[in-house]
């Protein structure tokens, strides 16, 4: 039987944000203003606990063990900082009124991000509203939250998410393992895909949420980059089923099994001529060109189509859609295997 990791919050008590942190708001620094150096730069960025670059400028320091959200871009995404850094103005840094361990702030950081599901790119989480917020937390007996339980909580599942990698480890042979890509071809993506297409926007304020509804797409790097299910409404024009999505900013690559319809600066690369294995790997490789485009400088459509990717090709020197087919779905099998062990 599967474990559950659900926690019964029917006691849990709501507390405001600004009794429990001091928000500081980050401070802008432009690339040409940034010094070489060892310090992070933490950035509207939901990869490398936010860290998009190393810099030398000392002006405005936050210090370690404090924890910095985004309120604007990848919005609600946290990360507890373990070394001084800069905060650019697009993050908000919390510092707490009570003694945060790594332990307590890993419980705090999925709340933190729930929250922020509440905001969105014109909506933005600014401090002033997280002052606001509402923060449920597990209490003890004395009605205040019960950092005891929630240090315990993540040493108990650190325990646990340890032993099930080294079985994952054990059964999957350990070590890291490559493709040899020597052999593979160079292609044009707007060579291969010329039909880049910009769907219909639509705001989460004009959407209803419905569990059963189709995807919302946003530019999120998680689930899909799926934000929530909304009712599928005469007057939304849904996007194809079979096709990869991805956001101009914050910018990943996700293929699209059912219709679906997008936020602000989405598109996608149509795909409907290829099997769900072909995209699924497609979309790995795709991925390899995002490292030099972030939140300032969005992979657009026409850049997208200048860019190149290595594939796999046949003997004709074309992509090989079939080994990438059943590469997929060999891996996928194995994948189920693994999981049913660990299960």
């Amino acid at each position: 039987m599967k474990e559950s990791c659900h926690i019964d919050i029917s006691a849990w008590k709501s507390f405001p944000m600004s009794e429990l942190f001091t928000i500081v708001h980050g401070t802008r620094l432009r690339k040409q203003d940034m010094k070489e150096g060892s310090i992070n730069y933490i950035g509207a960025s939901a990869f490398n606990n936010g860290v998009t670059a190393k810099i030398g400028n000392t002006e405005s320091l936050h210090p370690a063990g404090t924890i910095t959200v985004c309120y604007n871009g990848s919005i609600g995404q946290a990360f507890y900082q373990t070394e001084q850094f800069w905060a650019t103005d697009d993050v908000n840094v919390l510092y707490p009124k009570f003694k945060l361990t790594p332990q307590i702030a890993k419980f705090l950081i999925p709340i933190i991000y729930r929250l922020s599901l509440n905001y969105a790119y014109i909506d933005k989480w600014t401090s002033e509203k997280m002052l606001l917020t509402e923060m449920p937390l597990p209490v003890n007996a004395s009605g205040e939250p019960d950092w005891v339980f929630m240090e315990q909580y993540i040493n108990e599942l650190s325990i646990k998410a340890r032993t099930k990698i080294d079985l994952l480890y054990k059964l999957l042979g350990g070590g890291r393992k490559f493709l040899n890509i020597n052999t593979w071809g160079v292609f044009c993506v707007g060579e291969l895909f010329p039909n880049i297409v910009k769907p219909a926007v639509y705001h989460s304020h004009e959407l209803e949420e419905c569990k059963d509804g189709i995807p919302y797409v946003v530019r999120s790097k998680f689930n899909n980059g799926i934000k929530c299910r909304v009712k599928a409404l005469k007057t939304i024009k849904c996007s194809p089923a079979g096709v990869i999505s991805f956001g101009a900013e914050n910018s990943s690559f996700f293929f699209q099994k059912e219709s679906w319809c997008s936020g602000r600066d989405i598109y996608y690369i149509d795909t409907r001529h290829l099997s769900m294995n072909a995209c699924l790997f497609l979309s790995s490789c795709l991925q390899t060109l995002t490292g030099k485009y972030d939140y300032n400088f969005g992979l657009f459509p026409e850049l997208l189509k200048k860019e190149i990717v290595k594939l796999p090709v046949n003997e004709k020197g074309e992509p090989d859609w079939y080994y990438m087919e059943h590469f997929v779905e060999e891996h996928s099998l194995k994948a189920k295997r693994v999981l049913q062990e660990l299960s």
